[in-house]
């Protein structure tokens, strides 16, 4: 909790204290409270916001950075707009690898901010490898979007302002891409009460973290297409997130892609609510009944994040 109220404090100039609002709809669905956090309201549009700043206020704190040095990182889209923001802030060249496919809003995002972006990885894992050799070969500071502590204890924040907001929470349901979020969220939550049930959420199609966890080490899989392009391929084999992930966190679950786009499309409808198919995760675990103890329960479901191209949101809709 120490590193998560640092982390508060040091990027509360930068982030926006999201909503966190009760819906009918879910409630009704479940047959228990829900509530969204809704991340996908941050000013970045994803809750990677947070984790991005907090890496590098707290590097420039302790001198791991100067105002001169380079920065890398890989990503799907949200955490290179998202740190593309913070670099942006404090004056930092940024270079962002990210899969040649991702979607353009982020993308078109990244370069606004002023990163230097290659968008030339064959998928999120290609991107990993190409930033991480970079960064190597320049001699530049690569920043994990999910492999780092100081973007883990930015991710634990949102669990603060959720304890502050609905102390009665005791269900968390958080999406899993490369773990970092439901490391911090998880940590948190545990820490408040061992009796807290968290629930991860990857999409069938990209499941590392539930092959990983059921084999007791990490497994390399090979992912599959899905339309949550935040949620897809593998994490570094030595993540710190897996230990978080076998700590903390009760039960993963997978998704299909028919759950996905009634999520994205009942946010819409129910909510008036837009998110990217990774941001609907969660609710789309609830829509495919795939929690079983979710009944009676007070239910906090993170909606982590709203960049979908138009395109890709009018064809679900």
């Amino acid at each position: 909790m120490i590193d998560a109220l640092r982390a508060r404090k040091r990027i509360a100039p930068f982030v926006r204290r999201t909503p966190l609002v009760e819906s009918a709809w879910l409630s009704n669905l479940a047959a228990a409270r829900v509530w969204l956090k809704l991340e996908s309201l941050q000013l970045s549009n994803s809750f990677k916001l947070r984790g991005a700043f907090n890496a590098v206020i707290a590097r420039l704190e302790r001198g791991d950075i100067t105002p001169r040095s380079t920065l890398v990182t890989a990503s799907a889209g949200n955490h290179g707009r998202a740190l593309a923001a913070a670099a942006e802030a404090f004056h930092l060249p940024l270079v962002v690898f990210t899969p040649a496919d991702a979607p353009q809003t982020k993308l078109a995002a990244i370069r606004r901010h002023g990163a230097d972006l290659h968008a030339e990885g064959r998928d999120y894992d290609h991107a990993e490898v190409l930033a991480k050799k970079f960064a190597s070969d320049a001699g530049a500071a690569f920043i994990s979007p999910y492999n780092d502590a100081d973007v883990i204890a930015g991710a634990a924040t949102i669990a603060l302002e959720i304890l502050e907001d609905a102390p009665d929470t005791d269900m968390w349901i958080v999406p899993i891409g490369g773990g970092g979020l439901i490391s911090g969220v998880a940590t948190a939550a545990k820490s408040i009460a061992q009796t807290h049930t968290v629930i991860g959420v990857e999409v069938e199609a990209s499941c590392a973290f539930q092959t990983s966890v059921r084999a007791g080490t990490m497994v390399h899989i090979v992912p599959g297409p899905t339309i949550a392009d935040g949620l897809g391929g593998n994490s570094d084999p030595e993540t710190i997130t897996f230990g978080f992930i076998q700590r903390f966190v009760d039960r993963i679950v997978t998704v299909s892609e028919a759950d996905l786009k009634s999520a994205v499309l009942g946010l819409v409808e129910a909510e008036h609510l837009i998110a990217e198919a990774a941001g609907a995760a969660g609710i789309a675990a609830l829509i495919g009944r795939r929690i079983e103890e979710v009944r009676d329960r007070h239910v906090v479901v993170i909606v982590t994040g709203s960049n979908i191209d138009r395109d890709r949101l009018k064809s679900l809709l």
